[in-house]
């Protein structure tokens, strides 16, 4: 079975990105194993900016499962309409390694996060809050799976 792991940078959420966020992670079923994993983020300290994107990059890094193919969601990546989503998640998915979708924090990721990726996905041109992209995420990853197998969900214009 495949492996979905979705870390994302930043705790307690506010109650409708949880409900949210439980019920597309229902909707996988056995099909997919889908997980959502909240990382820490780090404090601002003497070491500024590049101390806590350090900070993130550890705890992100250190959540990773073993060999897994790291995708960052990111402003800059490749924007793709849902279906193209679909065929590159089945890419993905094809790597034959746990797939691992990051969700920074505020600030984004340091140096040895960029390092790991082997992809970048954008959701948009536009800026959202961190938890609202939990939401998106995985609602597009739902939308994504449904394509590749039939399911009732995505509709054709």
């Amino acid at each position: 079975m495949s492996q979905v792991l979705i870390l994302a940078v930043g705790q307690k959420p506010p109650a409708w990105v949880s409900a949210a966020c439980a019920d597309y992670l229902g909707r996988f079923g056995r099909r997919l194993k889908v997980e959502l994993k909240e990382i820490a983020p780090a404090r601002r300290t003497a070491g500024g900016l590049t101390g806590a994107l350090a900070q993130e990059d550890a705890r992100l890094l250190a959540a990773l499962p073993d060999g897994a193919f790291v995708v960052l969601l990111d402003p800059r990546g490749q924007m793709v309409d849902s279906e193209r989503l679909a065929d590159t998640l089945s890419g993905w998915l094809m790597q034959g390694a746990p797939l691992a979708l990051l969700i920074g924090g505020a600030d984004g990721f340091g140096p040895r996060v960029q390092a790991r990726a082997k992809a970048r996905w954008s959701l948009s041109a536009l800026t959202f809050p961190h938890m609202l992209a939990r939401v998106m995420v995985l609602e597009q990853l739902y939308r994504a799976f449904s394509l590749l197998h039939n399911l009732p969900y995505h509709r054709e214009h």
